[in-house]
């Protein structure tokens, strides 16, 4: 942990401000721009596919065919939206935590854009990390770069169950939980 003009800096991707009674957090989805190059070329790619099957499904004759590119392109759509979605963020986003007079507020900011959600601390319970099956592969899928989830703490707040640090490694998680419970007190 460095420290530079009141900022400290956890790992590659967290930042923390503490100024004027506000502890903010910003987290950064990623430290390397080479594999943002490859879900580029991936989204690009995949992009392209779709476009020409949609072009040739006006030469199909055989309506089985018709409905199986049909098929396709609903799954083609679900991935040009899960993996646009993933690129968005990972190019132009970031979450941002800010803690001030007793609100705790988060923000998965994607180019300005995203929801702000304001919690009430006291009403947070079991601020907590996110156990991590290793051997799990639907845990391991949900950590590839290309998706975007694999938070790593989580809080109940009223019956639901509020998740944030995208993909973070264990020691900056833990590190940032520590900060946040401080910051809270």
């Amino acid at each position: 942990m460095s420290q530079n003009n009141n900022i400290q800096v956890i790992g590659k991707r967290i930042s923390t401000l503490k100024a004027d009674g506000v502890s903010s957090f910003v987290i950064i989805p990623t430290a390397t721009n080479w594999k943002l190059y490859l879900l580029f070329a991936w989204l690009f790619l995949w992009t392209v596919s779709g476009v020409i099957i949609m072009a040739n499904y006006f030469t199909l004759t055989n309506v089985n065919a018709k409905i199986m590119v049909l098929v396709w392109l609903g799954f083609w759509a679900y991935f040009e939206f899960k993996i646009g979605k993933s690129f968005l963020f990972k190019k132009f986003g970031k979450e941002k935590i800010w803690i001030k007079d007793s609100k705790f507020n988060y923000w998965r900011d994607t180019a300005g854009r995203g929801k702000k959600l304001e919690f009430e601390i006291e009403l947070m319970k079991d601020l907590q990390l996110i156990e991590k099956n290793k051997g799990d592969f639907f845990q391991f899928m949900n950590e590839s770069f290309w998706v975007m989830g694999g938070e790593s703490i989580s809080f109940m707040y009223g019956a639901k169950i509020y998740r944030l640090g995208i993909q973070l490694n264990e020691g900056d998680a833990r590190e940032l939980l520590k900060q946040i419970k401080f910051a809270m007190k």
